[in-house]
């Protein structure tokens, strides 16, 4: 492929993006493909010749588009909102075109320097003070990683440099809410801790972790001669967004020396809005923080925000720094190859810059408390109906509900088969996606409300589909 002919086919694309964008809301939200469907539609050899690229183009929709099911679906209310807005898109665009190599700041100093200046709007956008230090990461999985490898060093006395966790004497312990994300518990046998060294703290009438559980957790295992090591405070947990009592849990870490880590994967969009602060009171005495700019803010996945007060001492457990990477400038810049596990990075920053330019603060805090307010609606709508529960508090966008004939009351087995085929019926529709779960052993269906086309009617749709599917 030559420029001419790239010129062509890339004006195409964006079109085809753009086409495909203004048509997905009349899309079957989920993919109503069987498994194997759409590997058939492709030959079992590859191409020999080549030049077929024109012809991959035309047929998108043909052999993709029916097999993707459509996150940017204004009726898309399953996991959590995944929004890519068009800005992002263009800036993804922007990062292939330039192919951008940003381990080093000598290997593309804009890459650097355009990270630090996002990442402090960021900061200062969701109320952070100065002392916090971001860096783009993949996903919320790596970053929490990283922050247990910073506890556990710091913990251990940098036990890396020499016989590791093996060498102790001692087994180290993290906390964490048994309504936490579950790449916390990953994160912990990652880094070495040991499932027998995780300790998944009960949880309250709200879905929130127990800090009298959690005391009474550090304390049996300083008795039994373990050290805590980490907590991790859940802002939002994926269930039911829940949110973990982050001020007395900052107070209790700072008593036991313990590495306190702030998973707001999802909520962290939230702090873009001041009145929704005061749900993360006590975070300027964490350690770390992460959250996901591409859950509900607008930039494309994949784009992590991940904040530390101590960024030298992540440098430290995270760098190599083999002689083929220095640079006559280390010491006097940052690599940021050492702030996370990858060597390699994309420019991603491209990404919060473009949907910043387009946006603004303003035009996202309007989107968020539009988002906010449905999720409200929905909770009026279930707390009014007849045989309708509400699961859980509704602190953000997600609202947790059950349908609860009166024919299948104190009947769990048969309450959890009436509402997944419920959840089945909606979603096979194509009309919406939303997601079963379970909450502490009972059957529920989570409405995760937040994508950016997504207004107050498709959330009525929403409800009357519910309502229609429970009959």
């Amino acid at each position: 492929m030559d420029g001419r002919e790239f010129r062509k086919l890339g004006h195409e694309l964006i079109d085809w993006v753009a086409d495909y964008r203004e048509r997905v809301e009349r899309l079957p939200v989920m993919s109503p493909v069987k498994p194997g469907e759409i590997r058939a539609r492709f030959p079992s050899e590859p191409p020999q010749a080549g030049g077929e690229l024109a012809r991959a183009l035309a047929r998108l929709d043909v052999d993709v588009v029916r097999g993707i099911t459509h996150w940017n679906h204004p009726s898309f209310f399953a996991y959590f909102p995944s929004n890519t807005s068009y800005a992002s898109i263009l800036a993804d665009v922007v990062a292939s075109g330039l192919g951008v190599q940003g381990m080093s700041w000598q290997t593309s100093p804009a890459a650097t320097e355009v990270e630090e200046v996002v990442m402090d709007w960021l900061r200062q956008m969701v109320g952070l003070s100065d002392a916090w230090t971001g860096v783009v990461h993949d996903t919320a999985s790596t970053a929490t990683l990283c922050a247990l490898l910073c506890a556990r060093e710091k913990a251990s006395g940098f036990s890396q440099n020499g016989a590791g966790l093996q060498g102790l004497e001692a087994p180290l312990v993290v906390y964490a809410s048994k309504e936490g994300h579950s790449s916390i518990e990953k994160a912990a046998l990652l880094a070495g801790f040991g499932k027998d060294n995780l300790r998944l703290v009960e949880t309250d009438e709200e879905h929130a972790l127990r800090v009298d559980r959690l005391e009474a957790e550090v304390a049996a295992d300083r008795a039994q001669g373990r050290v805590p090591c980490a907590l991790v405070a859940a802002i939002g947990t994926t269930g039911t967004t829940a949110v973990d009592p982050l001020a007395a849990m900052a107070a209790l870490a700072k008593q036991h020396g313990l590495w306190l880590h702030v998973d707001a994967a999802l909520a962290g969009t939230a702090m873009v809005l001041p009145e929704c602060r005061p749900l993360w009171r006590g975070v300027e005495e964490a350690d770390s923080l992460v959250f996901n700019p591409h859950k509900w803010m607008g930039v494309g996945f994949d784009y992590c925000a991940y904040y530390v007060r101590d960024p030298e001492h992540l440098v430290r457990v995270m760098s190599t720094n083999p002689s083929y990477l220095k640079t006559a400038q280390d010491g006097a810049v940052k690599n940021y190859r050492d702030w996370h596990i990858p060597l390699g990075r994309r420019f991603r920053a491209l990404k919060l810059w473009f949907y910043l330019l387009d946006v603004g603060v303003l035009g996202l805090q309007a989107r968020i408390r539009r988002d906010l307010a449905n999720a409200q609606w929905l909770k009026e709508q279930v707390d009014a109906a007849a045989e309708w529960e509400r699961m859980a508090p509704v602190p953000l966008q997600t609202v947790c509900l059950r349908h609860v004939p009166k024919a299948l009351l104190g009947d769990e087995a048969a309450l959890t088969r009436h509402n997944l085929e419920l959840a089945r019926r909606v979603n096979e529709s194509g009309a919406a996606y939303l997601t079963p779960s379970l909450l502490k052993g009972r059957q529920m269906i989570r409405v995760s409300i937040g994508a950016e086309s997504t207004e107050r009617r498709h959330v009525e749709a929403l409800w009357r589909a519910l309502q229609q599917a429970a009959l």
